[in-house]
């Protein structure tokens, strides 16, 4: 896997590499800069997402045509997306470090200055992300990054004895997101979702100030202080489960204050009930009849899980999700777990829902990032 494949390089640098490093990520620059860093299906040597920057290093295999043509891929999908490139070979910073650093130095400056330009605003006043921010109509793909411990991880059917880690900084992961032309995440912490309690607002505050992503996160919001802190660290939109079963009236005074835009209610299910607290306790809740309630009270962007598929790959619940958009007609219903492959998505959009969460594909590469690029 892509993370796990940056982490084995990160871990193993060439001497080249290593002197670079040295310069660039002690930040004398006055830009970061990011080693080994996983972007699309590839790892880029060094990498600054402020200007879109990566630079390679090649060793002397790079000059074998065949490996010459797939750097030639590699790097015309990556300007695809946006992201310049520098190359230097082994010799080149080995032997002459200085030259290298001026070079790396003239192209920052046409980057910055390029990025300013773009930043320009151009009717008066400076835009600000949208709630919504997932690009409105349409059919939208909203990456999910699970947090336990700070990491990356994804849970089998909410099983949290059955975690995978699959990085230990979520910021690279939602970085890499933004890279490919994603507007939002669904960020979980899935601590504060067992304890109760908001865990992880660290990793908010970190992803809310280094990407411009349209951030969801939900779990362990119980109390007003919960949702407000939320707000603060950065989160455009507060994703609400547990207390809108078990403490509605709090539910509806946060959508009075805040309004329905700022709030992604949560319907997670377990065969047609409402689960809460982590999925860990099931209640005798309809989700239709929970539906039914939330949207009287002005809801309209409900995500519905099916606990059942989640994390396994077999596929989302067609059915359930067909079921809940002719009953509520008006809904805009992000599906969520299961998805395994490009055709779900394409199913989901058929059917009516307006996006999908999705996080396991992605992590296991069942979903490549050109397939995903069709859906933004």
């Amino acid at each position: 896997m892509i993370f796990k494949r940056a982490e084995e390089l990160r871990n193993n640098l060439t001497p080249s590499e290593t002197l670079l490093w040295n310069y660039l990520g002690q930040g004398q620059l006055g830009i970061k800069f990011r080693r080994q860093h996983p972007a699309s299906v590839y790892v880029l040597d060094f990498y600054a997402h402020k200007i879109k920057l990566a630079i390679e290093i090649d060793g002397s295999i790079h000059s074998l045509e065949e490996v010459k043509r797939n750097d030639l891929e590699r790097q015309d999908h990556l300007e695809s997306l946006g992201i310049s490139f520098l190359r230097f070979t082994n010799e080149q910073v080995l032997t002459n470090l200085e030259s290298v650093i001026e070079k790396i130095k003239r192209e920052m400056s046409v980057l910055l200055s390029a990025s300013d330009d773009r930043g320009k605003p151009t009717s008066g006043h400076v835009g600000k992300r949208s709630p919504s921010g997932a690009g409105g109509l349409g059919f939208n793909i909203i990456p999910a990054i699970d947090i336990i411990d700070g990491k990356c991880v994804r849970l089998t059917q909410g099983d949290y004895a059955q975690k995978k880690v699959y990085n230990d900084n979520p910021l690279e992961v939602a970085l890499m997101f933004e890279d490919i032309g994603i507007k939002r995440l669904h960020l979980v912490d899935l601590d504060g979702a067992k304890k109760g309690t908001v865990i992880n607002l660290k990793v908010l505050e970190t992803i809310a100030s280094k990407t411009k992503l349209v951030i969801d996160f939900g779990g362990g919001i119980k109390t007003d202080k919960d949702i407000q802190n939320v707000y603060d660290a950065g989160a455009n939109i507060a994703t609400i489960g547990s207390i809108a079963v078990k403490d509605k009236e709090l539910f509806f005074s946060w959508l009075h204050k805040y309004g329905t835009s700022k709030i992604l209610l949560g319907a997670d299910v377990k065969n047609e009930k409402i689960a809460v607290g982590g999925w860990l306790e099931t209640t005798d809740v309809s989700v239709f009849d929970f539906i039914k309630e939330n949207m009287e009270q002005g809801v309209k962007d409900i995500f519905c899980t099916d606990i059942s598929k989640d994390g396994l790959l077999q596929g989302p619940s067609i059915d359930l999700y067909k079921s809940i958009i002719q009953q509520f007609p008006k809904i805009n219903l992000i599906a969520s777990g299961g998805v395994a492959e490009v055709k779900d998505l394409e199913e989901l959009k058929k059917i009516g829902c307006s996006g999908a969460i999705v996080g396991k594909a992605i992590y296991e590469e069942r979903i490549t990032i050109d397939e995903l690029k069709k859906f933004i």
